[in-house]
């Protein structure tokens, strides 16, 4: 069976395993390593990717929920979109979600996902009270911070190579309404983008639409949008029907004319410097989730997100350099996504650090890898990395130089017995 992530590149021959019960689920890690665990497919790059696959999606039992806590005990295949449909109705949210609520709650562990909130609140495991995980030797051990503080740390971000994840307990947020009271703040070049981004850091949720083809004194230019939730009690939230795209886009439908084009009209539609909107939820966090396949946009070659972080102290000098390189290209994304984020916790592997992040959309074609490779170079010389859920290419070495505890991971997968059961084409890539 060919087997491929949300970029569609690359694209593997894999054999496919699920399990009813805990027993099959061992047999399974047993006899068919090395294998990783796959979810919903969501993950751009090849972190899920193996010749050996365990598919998980099908454990998306509800167990219990303390109505007063806001506790919830669920297994590691829900969707976050299945959450949202059963509790936003209840008056409750994801503490912590990303821009896509089709993942699974395992992924979204084992990717240690933030979102546009990650300044307030950290990266999706600060929500996570425990979860249960088979070990390498088909022993299930529950996690949690402080009992088992180094699987927790090597598993929050660990992309799936400690263990498959079976079930957890996470906190929601009590919200009053499904609606966002949003201010749009329309920016001319990076120097008022971070001016905006500083002013409203007060602001529960924040992101940015850059326009990363704009030249010049524009480079940087930006719609920022902030937000918080209504009071208005609306709460009747329905999953929306999507529109898919059935086929794969022409190659050459996505070029340099085209993304300016959009990034021109879409950045031309707000016509205010400051203007207020009252949206939904799916429309705040999840825009592309109103398109089914959307992947299918970038052609039959697939498409890589390039995301990464910078320290806030070198945030704005590299990001200058970043998006100049980029223009000059003239390999553009109209999706291009400017985050602030907060402290980095303790994972090993977790992505996010104080400063800000920018993640692209690019189509696969001649030279890309090459545009990547010289901006791997800027990244690591501002002190920043890459995250992992999104790659598909980044070199050993620009990896290593991002993340200083990637011994630490290393000798404890060593030490657990993971390394040689738990592996994906990332891991064998990147050697970890």
């Amino acid at each position: 069976m060919l087997c491929t992530a949300w970029g569609n590149y690359p694209k593997i021959e894999c054999k496919r395993y699920k399990f009813n019960t805990i027993e099959e689920l061992g047999e399974i890690i047993d006899s068919k390593s090395p294998l990783i665990p796959y979810g919903n497919g969501r993950s751009y790059g090849d972190s899920a990717l193996a010749h050996h696959i365990i598919e998980t999606r099908q454990r998306d039992y509800f167990i219990d929920f303390d109505e007063k806590s806001g506790l919830l005990y669920i297994e590691a295949g829900v969707l976050l979109s299945e959450i949202l449909e059963h509790f936003v109705p209840r008056g409750w949210f994801l503490k912590i979600t990303p821009g896509t609520k089709l993942i699974t709650i395992g992924g979204a562990i084992a990717s240690d996902v933030h979102g546009k909130n990650h300044h307030k609140e950290g990266c999706f495991s600060s929500c996570v009270k425990e979860f249960e995980i088979m070990l390498p030797d088909g022993k299930i051990v529950t996690c949690t911070p402080k009992d088992t503080p180094n699987l927790w740390r090597a598993t929050c971000g660990g992309q799936g190579l400690t263990g498959v994840i079976l079930r957890a307990k996470i906190y929601l947020k009590k919200i009053e309404s499904k609606y966002i009271r949003q201010t749009t703040i329309k920016t001319a070049n990076l120097k008022e983008t971070f001016e905006a981004f500083e002013e409203y850091s007060d602001m529960p949720y924040s992101v940015a639409w850059i326009d990363c083809l704009a030249k010049g004194e524009d480079i940087g230019k930006s719609l920022l949008m902030v937000g918080d939730f209504d009071s208005d009690g609306e709460l009747d939230y329905r999953l929306k029907d999507t529109k898919t795209i059935p086929i794969d886009f022409p190659v050459f439908a996505l070029n340099s004319w085209s993304v300016r084009a959009f990034n021109m009209l879409y950045y031309g539609r707000v016509k205010e410097k400051i203007s207020k909107q009252r949206v939904d939820i799916d429309t705040f966090f999840y825009p592309l989730d109103a398109i089914g396949d959307w992947n299918r946009i970038y052609g039959k070659r697939g498409f890589t997100q390039y995301q990464f972080i910078l320290p806030k102290e070198s945030s704005f000098e590299g990001l200058q350099r970043i998006l100049k390189e980029i223009s000059n290209s003239g390999k553009g994304s109209f999706l291009a996504v400017l985050k602030l984020y907060g402290k980095a916790n303790n994972n090993w592997l977790s992505f996010p650090m104080e400063g800000y992040s920018l993640a692209l959309d690019f189509k696969i074609e001649s030279g890309l890898f090459e545009l990547l490779d010289r901006l791997d170079r800027i990244v690591v010389e501002y002190g920043g990395r890459i995250y992992l859920t999104k790659d598909v290419r980044v070199s050993k070495d620009i990896f290593e130089k991002g993340y200083p505890n990637i011994d630490k991971f290393r000798e404890f997968r060593e030490k657990n017995g993971m390394s040689g059961v738990f592996e994906s084409l990332q891991s064998k890539r990147l050697e970890i």
